[in-house]
């Protein structure tokens, strides 16, 4: 590969750049002929607000090499950037030189301010002689402007060993605004054999284990091309560090770790889930814990409040799993802690826009079998924390109360009762659920909602993996149920399996 003359990419063939010349100082240029190509990782944007947006990048010419550094030296390296209004960068509105880290993996974070608001923008990095992909992001609208329409996507679950992400492609396709990741973007476990393809090594465990794992992903061409066509607002679940721990807890003993152990596990864990996601620095880990939670505004159309429910959850009651539980309604409990519960609450009572969208990671309505056992990981298991939610949400008349989840592998739609045991009571909000994007593999066509006649606020259900793309405008929220019918072989059709209407002030699904 030339060095200065790649031909800068993006999405697989959305577009190039052409002829432009590049304008980034040569502070780099010197090492190109040692150092191949260091932009393996692709490139990524984030956390948009009115005026300014962070740029992500990873240097990593040998992305999977055992010591989680990427086969970069041990020394700090100058990235160049720049920010444009078009394609071919024939006029900078930002740009500026950062160092990547060796002691942060040489990932790169930018905060690239002074944009202007409710517009798009390219933004592409230099280092070491070379030249990354382009990506495209935007900037919310004012505070107080409702801005345009806009379109956005969300998904969770991509378990590299079971399926291509062709979904993450899909989304790509869609060309959104802004794109949602509600968790389980890695899976820690190791290699299974037989696997579609295969994770690297055992249960990773040490932060060279952790950056290693999201370089193999981040290798995928359809997940950069998700990266790459929009801002992302992420949040982890709990394969981000370890299956179903909660708070200090781990749901199991394998590997078996000491205390000191675990705690150094899940401080490896947050920091590599800060290096390889666009997070702003308020994100950045302390010891071993990460800031997540936090509200980032779409002008006067939607908020997005962002909830942490691993870090700071009792333990799952009754031993985690499917049950029957009376120790799920303890009023003590909570999923959230004391704090964010609060601070959403708060949030939610500011009545900052029309949409108030609650991105968190697990199923959120009632969801009871007829052996009368719920799911314990879930909301199911902290009904106390969840009651004191949704009555927060009718105390402060919150008008249009959006839940999004991931985790459990299937789409779903529902509705919200102020009473689950009370079908006619009133509908307060909106539950959307993604699938995954390939855990559990290809699923299956059904779509008959499981225990539904036990759970009549439960409207959809699809075992097929894919996303949800939602239309939103100050009128509506339209919700598409995205799915495609294989993952185990590259490049399915995305089809949509059910579409949704949420209408301004009117809590609950409508037909479309």
């Amino acid at each position: 590969m030339r060095n200065l003359s790649r031909r800068i990419f993006i999405l697989g063939g959305l577009t190039t750049v052409g002829t432009a010349t590049l304008q980034l100082g040569a502070a780099a240029q010197s090492s190109a002929a040692a150092t191949p190509f260091p932009f393996t990782l692709g490139v990524a944007s984030g956390e948009p607000d009115e005026s300014s947006v962070v740029l992500w990048t990873r240097l990593a010419p040998t992305p999977t090499n055992a010591d989680g550094q990427g086969g970069m030296p041990n020394a700090d390296v100058a990235v160049d950037w720049q920010v444009s209004a078009s394609q071919s960068f024939a006029t900078l509105v930002s740009s500026g030189t950062v160092t990547a880290r060796y002691a942060q993996a040489h990932s790169v974070h930018v905060l690239a301010g002074g944009l202007a608001p409710d517009a798009e923008f390219y933004y592409r990095f230099r280092a070491q002689g070379f030249v990354s992909p382009v990506g495209r992001t935007r900037t919310a609208p004012a505070k107080t402007a409702v801005g345009r329409d806009f379109t956005m996507a969300f998904a969770s679950c991509a378990h590299y060993e079971q399926g291509y992400y062709t979904a993450y492609r899909r989304m790509a396709d869609d060309r959104p605004d802004l794109i949602l990741h509600l968790g389980d973007y890695i899976y820690e476990g190791g290699a299974t054999a037989g696997a579609l393809r295969q994770h690297l090594g055992s249960e990773i465990v040490s932060l060279a284990d952790y950056r290693r794992r999201y370089a193999l992903y981040r290798s995928d061409p359809d997940l950069q091309a998700a990266h790459a066509i929009a801002p992302w607002l992420v949040v982890p679940d709990d394969h981000e560090v370890e299956n179903n721990y909660a708070n200090m807890v781990r749901a199991d003993s394998s590997p078996v770790l000491t205390a000191a152990q675990w705690t150094a596990r899940r401080t490896a864990a947050y920091q590599a889930y800060f290096e390889n996601m666009p997070l702003r620095a308020a994100s950045t880990p302390s010891g071993n814990s990460i800031p997540l939670y936090r509200r980032v505004r779409w002008g006067t159309l939607a908020t997005f409040h962002m909830l942490d429910t691993r870090q700071f959850r009792d333990d799952q009651a009754c031993g985690d799993g499917t049950k029957v539980c009376a120790d799920a309604d303890l009023a003590t409990r909570t999923i959230t802690g004391t704090a964010q519960e609060s601070w959403l609450l708060d949030g939610l009572g500011q009545h900052l826009s029309t949409w108030d969208l609650i991105g968190q990671q697990v199923f959120f309505a009632r969801n009871v079998n007829s052996a009368g056992a719920m799911n314990m990981d879930a909301w199911d298991g902290y009904r106390a924390s969840r009651a004191r939610i949704q009555q927060g949400i009718i105390d402060r008349a919150v008008r249009n109360p959006v839940v999004l989840t991931g985790d459990v592998h299937a789409s779903w739609g529902n509705n919200l009762k102020a009473d689950y045991a009370n079908p006619s009571s009133a509908t307060i909000g909106s539950e959307l659920v993604c699938t995954s994007i390939t855990s559990g593999g290809n699923g299956t066509t059904t779509t008959a909602i499981p225990n539904g006649s036990l759970n009549p606020h439960l409207r959809f259900y699809s075992d097929r993996r894919g996303y949800v793309r939602t239309h939103i405008t100050p009128s509506q929220l339209t919700a598409d149920f995205r799915s495609v019918a294989t993952v185990t072989e590259h490049g399915a059709a995305a089809t949509t399996a059910g579409t949704f209407v949420i209408h301004d002030g009117q809590p609950g699904l409508a037909d479309a």
